[in-house]
């Protein structure tokens, strides 16, 4: 097991994918609607957008489609957890992600859609795909 890297409670790690980099796994079965992992976020404005978009950050922050229909500023969110490394599928994610906005923030939480099994890969569906430079091949 040295090549994989375990979250504190055990329930996922972390391990190299061909072709995708790092990507988050089962390490326990996850039920639909389970909770996989609750993380807190840092929220900015366009400004800084602009500037982590010249940065390798590009690739790990989060936007927020539901935001703007708030009439909020902030752009994206930088999610402190293994939840900002779990992959991208487009045709067969086994999870989503659900945001919630508390008096310490916006958090994000990684929420099962299907059965997850040991060892399975845990992924979502991108919302902003379209925003990454064509240099960034998405495998499914």
């Amino acid at each position: 097991m040295a090549n994989k890297i375990f979250d504190r409670s055990l329930a996922m790690y972390v391990q190299t994918v061909p072709g995708k980099g790092r990507g988050v796994f089962a390490n326990t079965r996850f039920k639909i609607g389970d909770v996989i992992e609750r993380a807190p976020t840092w929220g900015f404005d366009d400004a800084t957008a602009k500037l982590l978009d010249c940065t390798g950050v590009f690739e790990y922050y989060f936007v927020r489609h539901d935001r703007g229909l708030k009439g909020d500023s902030l752009t994206g969110y930088v999610v402190f957890g293994l939840v900002s490394l779990v992959n991208h599928s487009s045709s067969n994610p086994n999870a989503r992600l659900v945001w919630t906005d508390e008096e310490s923030g916006a958090w994000v939480s990684i929420v099962a859609t299907k059965n997850i099994e040991v060892d399975e890969e845990i992924t979502h569906r991108y919302t902003n795909v379209s925003a990454y430079p064509p240099t960034i091949n998405f495998i499914d």
